[in-house]
């Protein structure tokens, strides 16, 4: 193993920081980092937001949860996947970008999250910690109000980093015998059933035997429950139609 898959196996999210500031140059670079993931044809279809004002702070928080991490962390990030740069690289040229295609939307959507990805993992290697919010699609038309978003972007999730002010225990992932198929796709749930054991192992020593979900019942709790459903209405009104 080297030093960056050591870092990767790592992860954790991390909800609670010491008051140490983070630099506008760590910031700087954590972001320069994660501008150089991979980008669909070179569209970079991204943007992020530092939210500083406490007060958006404090009406994100509320929307999303309430997480209050969202108001106290150090720093706060909403990531957006972006398409107006490219509407005006288009208008710049004389052309009329093609909107609404499905496609422009997988391609955005993928874009912001490796670049999400990258700047998590450039944040855990300047002994920061983070954690992803995905609540502000809880109510993402007040996080566009809030944040003056335009149309062809639209916020996928937040980001809060700091340093940690706590040691947190990682959750143990699926094996990658259940992840990794060789030629064909295939499903083992007996392979699923020796997780859960893994996975009820880890809750009940972390809550001192308070709990003891599985990842079956937890999932299927999450997946067989409507999540979100006025997202599809939103990302239309966005400017991603689905065409």
């Amino acid at each position: 193993m080297n030093q960056v898959i050591n870092l990767l196996k790592q992860h954790c999210s991390i909800r609670q920081f010491t008051d140490q500031a983070v630099s506008d140059e760590m910031l700087n670079s954590i972001i320069e980092a994660a501008s150089c993931a991979s980008t669909s044809n070179f569209i970079q279809a991204y943007s992020v937001i530092r939210v500083n004002d406490k007060e958006t702070r404090k009406q994100i928080a509320t929307l999303a949860g309430p997480q209050t991490w969202v108001e106290k962390a150090p720093v706060f990030l909403v990531f957006c996947a972006d398409l107006k740069k490219a509407e005006m690289a288009c208008a710049y040229e004389n052309k009329e970008m093609q909107s609404g295609l499905t496609e422009q939307f997988i391609v955005s959507t993928v874009d912001v999250s490796l670049f999400a990805q990258n700047a998590m993992v450039a944040a855990e290697s300047l002994d920061l910690g983070g954690v992803f919010i995905g609540g502000i699609r809880n109510d993402p038309e007040q996080v566009c109000e809030l944040l003056e978003i335009p149309e062809n972007v639209y916020p996928i999730f937040g980001m809060c980093l700091g340093f940690p002010a706590v040691e947190q225990e990682q959750k143990p992932r699926l094996p990658v015998d259940v992840i990794l198929k060789q030629d064909k796709y295939h499903a083992d749930q007996a392979e699923l059933l020796k997780y859960n054991k893994t996975c009820s192992d880890y809750y009940q020593s972390r809550s001192s035997g308070a709990r003891s979900e599985t990842w079956t019942a937890q999932i299927a709790n999450m997946m067989s429950t409507p999540l979100r459903t006025h997202m599809k209405a939103f990302l239309e009104k966005r400017g991603f139609t689905f065409k």
